[in-house]
């Protein structure tokens, strides 16, 4: 079986590994991963009011041991490597009894831990008892399959989502209540359902649409909800069967847009376009060798263009970027927006503009 031969958009009924052995290496863009928790409860919780808490207390999420619950996370994400694209990457959320031991197992096994992403509850259970601080968070482990993976990150669309300010790793978000936690008979479908804002804001990140996204732990099938509204495609694996009829009715209710690529593309525009060499802007005239260039729009950090595109700065010679960052003190810096031309009128504008009115010429004279 090939990549083209996956079970796109399907529930698969059994155990992750034993169904996983099935799929080719190398065949899954992303991987989201909400496996048992392993939350040790030895004894029933209740209020103060002596009503019982509607606590995690499933036979799914019981072992008999840390040994065997590391096992069984060794075997599911050395499966998960196997199968992840070179360039792929994984997400998987826990809670401090759990998620310190998958992320060591994760690192021996060879992912690459690109974030720890913190998902702040807004409305978290209180601690009835009143013997620890409320548990509000839960964390989110987001790594690449290895080192040298180049993965999926739309960073341009966080910010979006973030109202224009770059995306930090503290998520605040609601835990999954009211119409969105699903019922059956007035009790939870499960008790570990995650909210849709969770889902859709890590798919958004990390994936871009046509991606095929493999759930191991599908549950109610959050992932795979999200997964068809934005147009990516999803395999879920699910073990307990009274989850299943559940998951698909779920998934079968949702009726996306009708797809558009260039609606649902996320990535960063800037990205996909055309590259042009700093020195083309020379060779077309809009720079002339010997100009002088202005760093973040400050005249007393002048730089000349060499006819070759290359800045000269003092005894210090560098492309746009390479003389950014050792204005910046060593940080990443992209030239093109930090650097300002002058105009006839004497005002600054960066170079970034004439960058793009170059493509347009480009891009009018080969339709």
């Amino acid at each position: 079986m090939d990549k083209t031969d996956l079970p796109i958009n399907q529930i698969l009924h059994g155990d992750c590994n034993e169904v996983m052995q099935n799929f080719p290496d190398n065949s899954v863009d992303l991987i989201f991963a909400d496996p048992p928790y392993n939350l040790q409860l030895s004894q029933d919780l209740w209020r103060p009011n002596m009503t019982r808490v509607d606590a995690v207390d499933d036979a799914w999420d019981k072992f008999s041991s840390f040994e065997a619950y590391d096992r069984f996370s060794e075997a599911w994400l050395k499966n998960c490597h196997r199968v992840l694209t070179r360039d792929g990457a994984i997400w998987v959320i826990g809670s401090y009894h759990n998620i310190f031991r998958v992320g060591k197992i994760m690192q021996d096994i060879g992912f690459w831990i690109l974030n720890d992403v913190i998902w702040v509850k807004t409305n978290p259970m209180p601690n009835f008892r009143g013997v620890r601080f409320t548990n509000a968070h839960e964390t989110l482990i987001w790594a690449a399959k290895s080192k040298t993976s180049k993965y999926t990150f739309n960073h341009h669309a966080m910010k979006e989502l973030n109202d224009g300010l770059q995306m930090r790793s503290d998520w605040l978000l609601p835990i999954c209540t009211g119409s969105e936690r699903i019922r059956i008979n007035g009790e939870k479908a499960h008790s570990t359902q995650k909210p849709e804002s969770l889902i859709y804001r890590l798919l958004m990140a990390t994936t871009n649409a046509g991606d095929i996204v493999l759930d191991p732990f599908f549950g109610t099938g959050t992932t795979g909800a999200m997964a068809k509204i934005l147009h990516r495609r999803w395999i879920g694996i699910e073990r307990e069967e009274k989850y299943l009829s559940i998951a698909q009715q779920r998934i079968d209710d949702v009726m996306p847009e009708t797809f558009d690529e260039a609606t649902f593309d996320v990535r960063d525009r800037r990205r996909k376009e055309k590259r042009i060499p700093f020195a083309s802007l020379l060779s077309h005239g809009l720079l002339q060798p010997g100009q002088k260039l202005y760093f973040q729009q400050d005249r007393t950090k002048a730089a000349q263009i060499k006819p070759d595109g290359v800045l000269r700065m003092g005894k210090t010679e560098g492309s746009i970027h390479q003389i950014g960052k050792a204005l910046s003190n060593g940080s990443p810096c992209n030239g093109w927006d930090h650097w300002y031309y002058e105009d006839e009128q004497g005002k600054l504008h960066p170079i970034d503009l004439l960058r793009q009115a170059l493509r347009d010429k480009l891009a009018e004279n080969n339709p």
